[in-house]
């Protein structure tokens, strides 16, 4: 029973081993850093009563480019729609032009008989 058991340990090991050397082959190693553009960035000041010199923060331009872009609308951003969503309100151009004086599709308050006589009698309840 011994033997198999540290048979068991060997056989454990070299899996372990085999599956490292599959991790660190397909392992990229990332040098390059920078602050997603696509989540919030909250820039808290210094304390008001802190006396430390004020840092010169060079501006970098790609951050900046990608920062604008991706708060670009996705119209702007994308050629075409990439998600069901998007196909909704991809085309936002009215179909046809708005006109206020059109009874058709615009349906302002108007005055009518029925009322004219609630707005009398509402005022009569009101004062007494």
């Amino acid at each position: 029973m011994n033997e198999k058991d540290k048979a068991d340990l060997v056989h454990q090991d070299v899996i372990h081993i085999e599956t490292i050397r599959k991790e660190q082959k397909v392992q990229k190693l990332h040098t390059v850093f920078s602050i997603n553009p696509y989540r919030k960035l909250h820039i808290l000041p210094d304390k008001p009563m802190s006396r430390k010199a004020e840092e010169a923060i060079e501006e970098n331009s790609d951050f900046i480019e990608a920062f604008h872009k991706a708060r670009e609308v996705p119209t702007k951003k994308y050629s075409m729609p990439l998600t069901e969503s998007h196909e909704i309100g991809w085309i936002s151009i009215p179909l046809m032009p708005s006109n206020r004086h059109d009874t058709r599709l615009n349906f302002s308050r108007s005055g009518t008989d029925v009322t004219k006589h609630q707005e009398i009698a509402l005022k009569h309840q009101i004062k007494r």
